[in-house]
């Protein structure tokens, strides 16, 4: 089992990136799936989650609006499309799966954004 997330990087203020998430090793449709996000000394946070088939979508307060999930499930891939970013939300970012049917739940390694100027 494997989520490999890809994407990060440096963004100035105000700037998008587009995060992806590939899973290997499981079925990856029958699985919703979220993004969290650790700044340095904070907890992990969560960012938002799209229902397995893709029909429901849910987001934090924080980036409501600015961020939008998506996936592929042909692809096996989940995306996170980050628009008008700020210099806080500089973090690690994360993708998880969890099961629809079972108690199984996946993490990624994480990739590192950093908004600064």
């Amino acid at each position: 089992v494997q989520l490999v997330e890809s994407g990060g990087g440096l963004v100035q203020p105000g700037g998008s990136l587009r995060l992806s998430c590939a899973a290997s090793g499981f079925t990856f449709s029958s699985y919703a799936m979220s993004w969290y996000r650790q700044a340095p000394g904070k907890e992990r946070e969560w960012v938002a989650r799209i229902s397995s088939s893709g029909n429901r979508k849910n987001y934090a307060e924080s980036v409501k609006g600015r961020f939008t999930i998506s996936r592929d499930n042909a692809k096996n891939t989940v995306y996170l499309q980050m628009n008008s970013l700020k210099p806080e939300e500089t973090a690690v970012y994360y993708c998880k799966g969890v099961g629809d049917y079972s108690s199984a739940v996946y993490w990624g390694q994480g990739t590192q954004v950093t908004v600064s100027s």
